[in-house]
């Protein structure tokens, strides 16, 4: 006789209502890996795994996670879909030995994915301005010195921009695209405002090619039981015509780029047509411009690839570097709710899209690009602090007990841990208008849409 699944065991021992939608959007996301978009399939998939489950289970047990992925796998290669078995395989493998790293109290970047002459520098900088960790931190801002914090680092981060700039002059002959690429939130609009400024003053002119017009339409996109879409990952996009595009546009030939409407979530025609000029070189300023098969129609020589991490090197109070993707966190929740009208909580709960397709689309390819700029400042975490502190200590006891909001709690209680280290600085008018912080914090000096 068959059993209803009413609940699972998650892998944290936590018994959890049984939601077959998840099972459908893990298939429907690795069909998507792999080029299929039948979200009816998925699902007809998941009644199968449901029914092989309700069979399986016919005692009062409960089935755990890990075994209801195993009949997912089951499932998808007994129905000859090999390709996205294999996705869903390789995803989940993936997932388990970041846990397994986490457990083990390891580094989640594997040992080439580190930036080691970059974050050296970085570090030599911070222990030359007193500010690698955040007793430090405090000490400056308590004896008044805000202002000067501000403009080291900024300094720092123009000379950054200064230098990535005179590559792309000295190769000026030979590069049809730059390439400007990082995690959310790690700066990259300003920054290609800056490089585009220094450019024109030699006479390059640097022309947009805005990928965000190159969404699948929503209908198309994977959603999760909250209703929270994955925008996150390469797969959103339609690739094979970002690079048709991109072939087009070096042939000197006119293309019309789509237009997306953000507002109903579907392309919409198309935008102003493009050509390039003789010093005009195409600008890609995306999450994942590294990626290569975004611009795999463009011969290696023709691209120049800058990368922007916030690699801020200071210790928080339990004596471990500050997390890149905290500061990133806190950065995004206020662009957000700035331009987005979204509440802060709406930013965590949807941060471990963010995180999972960093992890997978954007790091590993960090070294594989001609010039790293450092995006982090010290002088963020004050203002950080007097702005978000709140919201963060009422996210630590609301989620504290829920099973299904595992991740925004777990980041929610190590950001609250670091803020209350912090010396709030309330007053954020000794940032410039063109710093790049003011991307995230308003008031910036350039046009960034």
């Amino acid at each position: 006789m068959s059993l209803e699944i009413t609940h699972v065991i998650k892998r944290t021992g936590d018994v959890v209502p049984f939601n077959p939608e998840r099972i459908t959007n893990a298939i429907y996301r690795a069909a998507v890996a792999v080029g299929g978009r039948d979200r009816a399939r998925a699902e007809a998939l998941t009644a199968q795994v449901v029914e092989v489950l309700e069979k399986t289970y016919t005692t009062e047990g409960l089935p755990t996670v890990e075994e209801i992925q195993d009949i997912v796998e089951s499932v998808l290669i007994e129905n000859s879909h090999a390709r996205t078995a294999k996705a869903y395989i390789l995803y989940r493998n993936e997932r388990a030995m970041r846990r397994r790293r986490r457990e083990q109290g390891e580094s989640q970047r594997d040992p080439e994915n580190i930036p080691y002459r970059k974050l050296w520098e970085v570090l030599n900088w911070a222990v030359d301005h007193n500010v690698h960790n955040v007793y430090r931190l405090n000490e400056r801002v308590a004896r008044g010195e805000f202002a000067d914090i501000v403009r080291e680092s900024d300094l720092a981060y123009e000379k950054d921009i200064a230098r990535a700039a005179e590559m792309i002059k000295q190769r000026r002959d030979d590069l049809r695209i730059v390439i400007v690429a990082g995690p959310s939130s790690s700066g990259k609009t300003t920054t290609t405002a800056k490089i585009a400024d220094h450019l024109r003053e030699a006479g390059i002119n640097l022309v947009a090619l805005n990928i965000d017009n190159y969404y699948y339409d929503l209908s198309m996109q994977p959603q999760d039981e909250f209703g929270d879409y994955d925008f996150e990952t390469p797969q959103a996009l339609d690739l094979a015509l970002i690079n048709e595009q991109l072939e087009h546009l070096i042939q000197g030939e006119v293309v019309h780029p789509p237009y997306y409407n953000f507002k109903t979530g579907q392309r919409e025609g198309h935008g102003k047509p493009m050509q390039l000029g003789e010093n005009d070189i195409i600008l890609i300023d995306s999450l994942h411009g590294l990626y290569h098969a975004m611009t795999q129609a463009v011969p290696a020589e023709k691209k120049f690839k800058l990368y922007i991490e916030t690699l801020l090197q200071m210790k928080g109070p339990d004596n471990q570097y500050i997390r890149f993707t905290d500061l990133r966190l806190m950065r995004r929740m206020e662009r957000d709710a700035r331009e987005r009208a979204y509440n802060p909580r709406q930013t965590l709960e949807h941060w471990h899209y963010v995180r999972s397709s960093e992890l997978r689309h954007i790091i590993p390819y960090v070294n594989d690009t001609d010039y790293i700029v450092n995006g982090a400042t010290p002088y963020e975490l004050p203002i950080m602090r007097a702005r978000l502190f709140g919201y963060f200590s009422e996210w630590v006891k609301e989620y504290k007990d829920d099973p299904n909001r595992r991740d925004a709690y777990l980041r929610a209680e190590r950001v609250h841990k670091l803020l209350q280290a912090i010396i709030p600085v309330e007053d954020d008018s000794d940032i410039p208008a063109k710093s790049h912080v003011r991307e995230f914090i308003g008031g910036s000096a350039y046009d960034l849409h």
